[in-house]
């Protein structure tokens, strides 16, 4: 079982359709009609506690009055994520984790990739912060509405995925490909490497492009997370100019 705390982990994962098996929300707190309308919905009767009550169950005082006990989320195959875009008629696009360890830096970029209609998100089983509570928190909950592939070895899910026609593109300082230089209209996975060393160097070899993102400051590189939302929105970006340029 897993337990969510917060506002909009809770409300996003009901959204999503996850059956709880407890929810707690704080006697008279106000402003959670909407996550006990659709506990009811789902079979689940909302059970009154004080807060003390709750900061002990949640072990943290953050819990902002809700608390949700979910079994644990369902994870997916390789193939979901491209049967997803088929569905959309969409070129598929992916993001792959490679050793990312903080948990607020997986749950902005796990936003933005929610965000921009990533169709899956390919995530290591070791090397990587897990999805946890503090994920969905950094995410406001916008991990429930995500593809997770749960994969043993990065290196063989991206050849996977390379056999079947996706093109691997790596945020990286050296890289010698503009991140902005691309079209994009093909099918991708976008793989953000560690908080420290950026793509492993066999994870480095694996990508079609290593693309840089020009700066004009002094610090010599951006944080994995925010490399990644930027490479992610530019794609997202210029899929959405092309379609509307063609519509034209």
């Amino acid at each position: 079982m897993e337990l969510l705390f917060g506002f909009h982990p809770v409300r996003e994962a009901l959204r999503a359709g996850r059956v709880p098996e407890s929810v707690w929300v704080v006697e008279e707190a106000k402003g959670l009609g909407e996550i006990v309308a659709l506990a009811r919905a789902s079979g689940v009767q909302a059970r009154t506690v004080t807060r003390q009550e709750l900061g002990n169950l949640c072990r943290s005082s953050h819990h902002q009055n809700v608390a949700a006990r979910f079994p644990e989320r369902t994870l997916h195959a390789l193939d979901h994520p491209l049967a997803v875009a088929e569905q959309r008629g969409q070129q598929p696009l992916l993001l792959a984790l490679d050793h990312l360890q903080d948990p607020q830096n997986l749950g902005s970029l796990l936003r933005t990739a929610e965000a921009v209609g990533v169709h899956g998100v390919v995530l290591p089983k070791d090397r990587n912060a897990p999805v946890s509570t503090t994920v969905a928190r950094a995410s406001s909950g916008a991990v429930e509405h995500l593809a997770l592939c749960d994969v043993t070895n990065l290196m063989r899910a991206l050849a996977w995925y390379k056999e079947r026609g996706v093109w691997v593109v790596g945020p990286d300082p050296a890289g010698e490909t503009r991140y902005d230089a691309l079209a994009y209209d093909w099918p991708v996975a976008a793989v953000v490497g560690s908080e420290e060393k950026g793509l492993r160097p066999l994870i480095r070899r694996a990508c079609d492009y290593l693309v840089h993102i020009p700066m004009t400051g002094k610090v010599a590189s951006l944080n994995a997370a925010v490399a990644g939302s930027l490479l992610l929105y530019h794609i997202w970006w210029t899929r959405e100019h092309a379609s509307a340029h063609g519509k034209k």
